[in-house]
């Protein structure tokens, strides 16, 4: 080979999809490679004309355009373009011009159709759109162990053993001894009706509290086992993983863990049926928090979380894994410090639910994180009776919480601020407000508070406020058209150039927050469609499965939507890790310069997807007024 063609072969092995070819058809391409330049400000490709080879740039930089004249990408040293053209009955679909001295290696049309034909691979990257080649990545990427991909229901050994609230207590004795379990689900009769009219599960009656509740009681058991039973249920959906099953018993010491599917019960997990999974020692953290006596051990046991996040990224847990675990794990602490504020300032003087939310209610917490929380009360609530009891409750735990590593709110949305210490009336009323007279305050605190997540105390209440947000924000058109405006509002930038980040108008920026430019953009986008069909999920994972079940997307947009979210969070969790390894204090922002190829390529595909889905929306949820 002449110089000038090794000098074309070891440029083009160094980019993909080229890396992955064989030695002799790499030597090939650069045998039939040709030179070409074009100087700054002329144009390479315009739209229409005919086209016979694929481009890549060898030094300089060129702007890509769709064909209205939008910036679509701008590349430099190793990019590609002109494939589509090729694949598109040799016609540009879009235009190119030279935005520096750019010189290009062009690989003759007959070249690129036979390595198309041979190398699969070569094809694909060739021919796939970008939000197909990310479903790959983000596939490979999420080959865990079987902790981290069983669900918990495949775990389930038979059907669940159901009674009618209206039964005896003998009657659940017998039954249970009949069916050789530990325990039933307690479930409503079919003359029984309530407001929310799909939740079956009233409660669940164990051997335990027949032991402790009746026989050391002397209660008769003729009695209804409406009398005995658990009322506040913990219970996962059906598509929760077997590791959050192990996390949510844990949490809650409890040895019974009803499975539902369209809150309906369709099983019961058992401590025995997730012992062979216990060995995840990021899981134990969970339990370690419940067994300390003090703000101070807490603090201690705190300085573990990160080697925790850091122990699950390696594992390759996938994003909804680590969200989960570390939601599970800063609601431990929010709930044992809500449990030591009550030893110290003596039981509440009425009912009352901590609740937490944002990122922590929607189990995609991370490691850079602050709190929000709020209480609910009860309507007997009286600023002068109660008021001094709430508000040294609030204080001991949001403090304790800011020694655990849980930075106060700066927006202060905090149980300490007067205003988030509401009895139940009271927050319905406030929703509702929000709701029926939308502004941009009530909108921001609508995004937060509206993922919300009981962490103490009267539990059910959070769910049934929730019920509340979700009912009432379905039926009204012009709060949804709100909500969309407001989620799109912080757009994703185009991609990367160089070692910058470069936004649609063609600026550069040194660094991207991922944070506020990628996955919460995303969960704002997300929380619309899901108010909008009445989902009652809260995880944005889960919210698409809804989403895509009601069929609100256009078909595979849901999808692609799922391996966006997946990929940005897993960049910004990878990076978060890897300031921690490295000693530094983790954060949002990523520069370009320590991205990898993958990453970049890749994030590229999920700002596109997650731009995309922001355009749909503005067409979907239209503004009939200010």
């Amino acid at each position: 080979m002449e110089a000038e063609q090794l000098e074309v072969l070891n440029f083009i092995s160094q980019y993909p999809p080229f890396d992955d070819l064989p030695d002799e058809h790499l030597k090939n391409i650069a045998m039939n490679a040709e030179v070409a330049y074009f100087r700054q400000g002329s144009d390479i490709l315009k739209f229409g004309d005919d086209i016979r080879d694929l481009y890549i740039v060898r030094s300089g930089a060129v702007e890509v355009y769709r064909r209205k004249g939008e910036l679509y990408n701008r590349i430099d040293s190793g990019g590609l373009f002109g494939q589509m053209g090729l694949l598109m009955n040799n016609r540009v679909r879009m235009p190119v011009k030279a935005i520096e001295d750019t010189l290009v290696y062009c690989i003759p049309e007959q070249l690129f159709i036979a390595l198309c034909d041979e190398f699969e691979n070569f094809a694909d990257f060739m021919e796939l759109e970008d939000s197909a080649r990310l479903r790959t990545a983000v596939s490979s990427q999420a080959d865990g162990n079987d902790f981290t991909t069983a669900k918990a229901r495949k775990i389930l050994s038979r059907d669940p053993v159901t009674l009618p609230s209206t039964a005896t207590i003998q009657e659940a004795a017998m039954l249970m001894a009949e069916e050789n379990v530990t325990a039933l689900l307690i479930v409503r009769s079919p003359d029984e009706t309530t407001e929310d009219d799909d939740d079956q599960l009233l409660g669940i009656l164990t051997d335990r509290d027949l032991c402790i509740r009746v026989l050391a009681q002397g209660i008769d058991t003729n009695l209804m086992v409406s009398e005995v039973m658990t009322t506040d249920v913990i219970s996962l959906d059906y598509n929760a993983y077997v590791f959050e099953a192990m996390l949510t018993m844990l949490r809650y010491n409890t040895h019974h863990l009803p499975i539902l599917k369209d809150k309906k019960p369709i099983g019961v997990i058992g401590m025995t049926d997730i012992v062979r999974y216990e060995s995840q020692n990021s899981l134990l953290l969970v339990s370690t928090i419940y067994q300390q006596t003090s703000v101070d051990e807490l603090k201690q046991v705190a300085g573990q979380v990160k080697d925790c996040f850091v122990r699950m990224v390696s594992e390759d847990a996938n994003a909804h894994m680590i969200g989960r675990a570390m939601s599970v794990i800063g609601s431990s602490f929010k709930q044992r410090l809500a449990e030591l504020a009550e030893q110290e300032l003596g039981p509440a003087p009425i009912p009352y639910c901590l609740i937490a939310m944002g990122s922590m209610a929607r189990d995609e917490q991370l490691i850079v994180t602050d709190q929000d929380n709020a209480l609910i009360l009860d309507n007997s609530y009286d600023e002068a009776l109660h008021g001094e009891y709430f508000a040294q409750f609030a204080k001991f735990v949001c403090d304790g919480l800011a020694e655990c590593g849980y930075e106060y709110c700066t927006g202060d949305i905090m149980a300490t601020n007067p205003e988030w210490r509401k009895t139940r009336a009271e927050w319905e009323e406030c929703f509702a407000n929000w709701i029926d007279n939308p502004t941009p305050e009530r909108l921001l605190n609508s995004n937060i508070f509206f993922d919300l997540l009981a962490v103490h105390g009267r539990l059910k209440w959070a769910e049934h406020l929730s019920s509340f947000v979700v009912r009432r924000a379905k039926k009204n058109n012009r709060f949804l058209a709100a909500m969309a405006y407001n989620a799109i509002r912080r757009t994703p930038p185009l991609g990367f150039f160089k070692d910058f980040v470069m936004e649609k108008d063609g600026r550069h920026r040194n660094s991207i927050n991922l944070k506020r430019r990628g996955t919460a953009p995303m969960a704002d986008l997300i929380r619309v469609h899901a108010l909008a069909m009445g989902s009652r999920s809260q995880n944005s994972f889960e919210r698409l499965d809804d989403i895509n079940d009601a069929g609100i997307l256009p078909k595979g947009r849901g999808m692609d939507l799922k391996d966006a979210m997946e990929l940005i969070y897993m960049v910004r969790i990878r990076h978060q890790a890897l300031d921690i390894e490295n000693g530094e204090k983790p954060d949002n922002n990523i520069e370009p310069e320590h991205m990898s190829d993958f990453e970049r390529r890749n994030l590229k595909a999920a700002f596109q997807i997650l731009s995309s889905a922001q355009n749909y929306m503005k067409f979907r949820y239209q503004r009939s007024g200010k």
